[in-house]
Formats: C-alpha cells, structure tokens, sequence
C-alpha cells in the first residue's frame, strides 16, 4: 500500500464559519489552528498547506477562564529604545476583541512561512455580520464543553 502525500495543486479548499460566543478563547483557538493547518482532513499532509478558510464571528462575544481578563499582558516591543509595551487583556477585548482572537490563533500556528500563509486564511469580526456571504461557508461546530476528570 502507498501512502498518499497531498499536493499542493490538487488542494480543495472550503471555507467555514465559527460563531465566539460564550466560547473559551484558548479552546476556539486550538481548533480554528488545526483548521487552517488541514489538520481536520484525511489528505492531511505536514509539508504541504491543505488548509481551509475560516470566519469567525461574534469575537467580541469570546470569554477567558479564571483572572486572565486581569493578569493577562499582551506584550509587544516598539523597536525603539525602552519600547516595551504591555496591555491588560480586559482592555485589549473591550477596544479590539478581533486582535486578542488573531493573536491567541496566530500562536498555535507553525512559526514558518507556511504559517504565515495559513493565518491569511482567516477573517475575525467582532460582530455577527460578514462580507464572506458569496463564498457559501458551512458552519463549524466546536466543542466547547470543559473535560470532567
């Protein structure tokens, strides 16, 4: 038996829809990652992108477990001299839920060229509305239910 190894001009690409609300950020972001990676395909095949596109909607509605919303920093550096900068998550989901959702999926994607072409495969607004309606996308049901031990 051969195995079958994906090629990139033979990808089919679909495109999805997640609606965030009262979703774990860290949970959403695990299973948008796998999405855009193709992990969720038979055909999955690790040096070739055979990804999907996906929309998710209603970011602003996403919640964070425990004291994240105050402890969480966002950190980013300027580039200039004494340019660190650090923003409490509760703000940076008040004034820009759809950056704290990109930077939550941007972390679980490789950290390579593929990766960066995978996170252009994703839109993130913080309403319900989308302009991705022409592109017909299925709707992505995520399992947001806590593990019980």
């Amino acid at each position: 038996m051969k195995t079958y190894m994906a090629k990139a001009e033979e990808v089919q690409r679909k495109w999805y829809v997640v609606d965030a609300t009262d979703l774990v950020l860290g949970r959403l972001a695990s299973n948008v990652a796998n999405v855009l990676r193709g992990k969720n395909k038979p055909t999955y095949t690790p040096s070739v992108d055979t990804g999907d596109f996906v929309i998710i909607v209603n970011c602003d509605k996403v919640r964070l477990t425990g004291k994240k919303l105050e402890k969480k920093f966002h950190t980013y550096h300027t580039g200039y001299v004494g340019g660190l900068k650090q923003i409490q998550y509760k703000k940076l989901m008040e004034e820009k839920p759809e950056k704290a959702v990109l930077l939550a999926v941007k972390g679980m994607l490789p950290k390579n060229s593929m990766g960066r072409n995978q996170l252009k495969r994703l839109r993130v607004f913080a309403g319900a509305e989308h302009p991705h309606i022409a592109q017909k996308p299925e709707e992505l049901v995520i399992d947001a239910k806590k593990k019980e031990n």
